[in-house]
C-alpha cells in the first residue's frame, strides 16, 4: 500500500509538472498573417483575404474570401459529402463534411442570426445526401455583391493560414502553419458568378459566435487588424493576435504606436462593429450632427455614407472651403465633383469627432476619388432621409488605415493614413522563408 501511495505521488508531480510546463509555453509567432487583394472587376470595389483551404500533393491550396466584418458565419464554393475519401471528391473541387439538422450547430447557426431579405427561402430539413440517413442543414446566405439570397448547407470546415512575429510570415519549421476548424456553409459556384474573379467564398469577420475570429483559439489573442490596399497590384495585409505589427520602410516601428482608441460598440441584431462618432468637422467648422451618433464600419460599402442631413450639411462645407477648384459635373453616386487637369487634388481634412476628443482624419487620399483625369469627386454617398445606421464608413476610407478591432478590450484602433507616416498597407514583408 505504501508502495503504491508513493506511486500516486510520483505520478501526479509528474502531471503537474507537464501542465505547468504546457501552461507556461510561448509560441515564437505572436499572431497569423494573410495577404489582402484590393478587386475593382465587380459592381464595386471589394478586398478579399487569402486563405488555405485544403492540402493536396504535399502542398496547400489557396482561396480568396472576401473579407465581410457583418457575416455571421462562412461561406463558400465547395460541396457537402458524407463518404469523404481519396477520389471520391471530384476534380477540382473542395469537399467537406456536413452538419446534420439533428445537431446542435444547425439549430444555433439558424438561430443566431436573421436576414431580413424578403428574398430569403425558408430552411427546412426535407433535403438529404445519397446513401446518408441523416438531413442536412441549409442555411441563407446573402450575397455582398448583389443582395440577392440563397441557401447553402452547414459543414465542418478547416482553413490554414499563415503565423508572423509581426514582421514576417513563418516563424520556424513547426509553428509556420496555424489550423482552424470552423462550420462553415458550401454554396453552388452559381452563387459566385457576381464575385470578383478568382474569389470563392465570404470570409465572416464579425462579433458572431460562428466568424473565424471565434475558432482562432490561444495563445492568439483576439484582435483583428485590417490594413486595406489602394491599388489592385501589391498587397494589404490581415493580422490577428498579440501583434507587433511593422510595415516596411520603418522596420523597428510598431504600427499600433500610431493607434488612436475609442470605444466599439453593440448593436441590435447585427454581429458588425459599431463606433460613436460626435461631430464631422471641416477646416475648423463642425457639421450638425445628434450627439454620439451611432457609426456603422463596412467592409463591404465602397464608400462612406451617410443620411441626408448629414451629407447636405457636409457638401455645403466643403465647397465652401473648395470654392477656388473648378466644379465638374457630378458622377454617379457622387453629389460633388471638381474638374482637375491633373491627379493629386489637394483638399482640406475631414475629421470625425470620436468620444473623449478622438480624431479620425480623412485627408484628401481618402476623401478625394479620382474618377478620370479630369474629374474628382468627393468620396462621400447621400444614403437618404432615414438612411440607418446614419453613417456607415465605407472601404474607400480604410485603404491605407491600419485598424484594429480589440474583440476582448471592446475597442477599435484607427492610425488615419498612414502615407503621412511615409508607409503603407502594401509594406507588410511577405516574402517566404523555405523551411529547413
Amino acid at each position: 500500500m505504501y508502495l503504491f501511495l508513493q506511486l500516486l505521488v510520483i505520478i501526479l508531480a509528474f502531471i503537474s509538472h507537464e501542465h505547468e510546463a504546457f501552461a507556461a509555453y510561448v509560441p515564437p509567432y505572436t499572431s497569423i498573417v494573410a495577404p489582402v487583394t484590393k478587386h475593382t472587376d465587380a459592381a464595386k470595389p471589394l478586398y478579399s483575404v487569402q486563405i488555405m483551404t485544403t492540402y493536396v500533393n504535399m502542398q496547400y491550396l489557396h482561396a480568396n474570401f472576401l473579407i465581410d466584418i457583418d457575416a455571421p458565419f462562412i461561406w463558400h464554393d465547395c460541396i457537402v459529402q458524407w463518404n469523404i475519401y481519396p477520389g471520391s471528391c471530384p476534380s477540382n473541387t473542395l469537399c467537406t463534411s456536413p452538419v446534420s439538422c439533428e445537431e446542435y450547430q444547425c439549430t444555433d447557426v439558424r438561430t443566431s442570426y436573421s436576414y431580413k431579405n424578403p428574398s430569403c427561402p425558408p430552411e427546412t430539413n426535407s433535403s438529404t445526401l445519397p446513401g446518408w440517413g441523416f438531413c442536412t442543414c441549409p442555411v441563407n446566405v446573402v450575397n455582398p455583391v448583389t443582395g440577392s439570397c440563397s441557401q447553402a448547407l452547414l459543414n465542418y470546415d478547416d482553413f490554414t493560414v499563415y503565423t508572423s512575429d509581426g514582421r514576417k510570415v513563418g516563424v520556424n519549421t513547426f509553428n509556420y502553419y496555424y489550423g482552424a476548424y470552423p462550420n462553415a456553409a458550401c454554396a453552388p459556384s452559381s452563387s459566385f458568378a457576381s464575385f470578383p474573379a478568382n474569389v470563392s467564398g465570404v470570409m465572416a469577420f464579425s462579433s458572431s459566435p460562428y466568424a473565424l475570429p471565434a475558432y482562432l483559439y490561444q495563445p492568439l489573442k483576439k484582435s483583428l487588424a485590417l490594413c486595406f490596399p489602394s491599388k489592385p497590384s501589391a498587397p494589404g495585409v490581415l493580422f490577428f493576435g498579440t501583434g507587433p505589427y511593422y510595415l516596411l520602410p520603418q522596420s523597428n516601428v510598431d504600427v499600433r504606436s500610431y493607434l488612436s482608441y475609442t470605444p466599439l460598440l453593440k448593436h441590435q441584431d447585427s454581429f458588425g462593429y459599431f463606433i460613436s462618432v460626435n461631430s464631422i468637422v471641416i477646416k475648423k467648422r463642425s457639421i450638425n450632427v445628434v450627439a454620439n451618433i451611432t457609426t456603422k464600419l463596412s467592409t463591404i460599402d465602397p464608400y462612406t455614407t451617410l443620411r441626408s442631413d448629414i451629407y447636405n450639411g457636409v457638401v455645403r462645407r466643403f465647397s465652401l472651403v473648395t470654392k477656388r477648384i473648378p466644379p465638374a459635373k457630378p458622377v454617379a453616386p457622387f453629389g460633388l465633383c471638381y474638374s482637375t487637369s491633373t491627379t493629386g487634388l489637394k483638399v482640406p481634412d475631414i475629421d470625425f469627432i470620436l468620444p473623449d476628443g478622438k480624431k479620425w482624419t480623412v485627408s484628401t487620399v481618402n476623401s478625394i476619388k479620382q474618377i478620370t483625369n479630369e474629374v474628382a469627386c468627393l468620396a462621400f454617398v447621400d444614403g437618404g432621409a432615414t438612411s440607418e445606421p446614419a453613417i456607415v464608413i465605407g472601404t474607400f476610407q480604410f485603404e491605407d488605415n491600419f485598424l484594429e478591432f480589440d474583440l476582448e478590450n471592446s475597442t477599435l484602433g484607427f492610425s488615419s493614413s498612414l502615407l503621412r507616416k511615409q508607409t503603407s498597407c502594401a509594406n507588410f514583408n511577405f516574402t517566404l522563408t523555405p523551411i529547413p
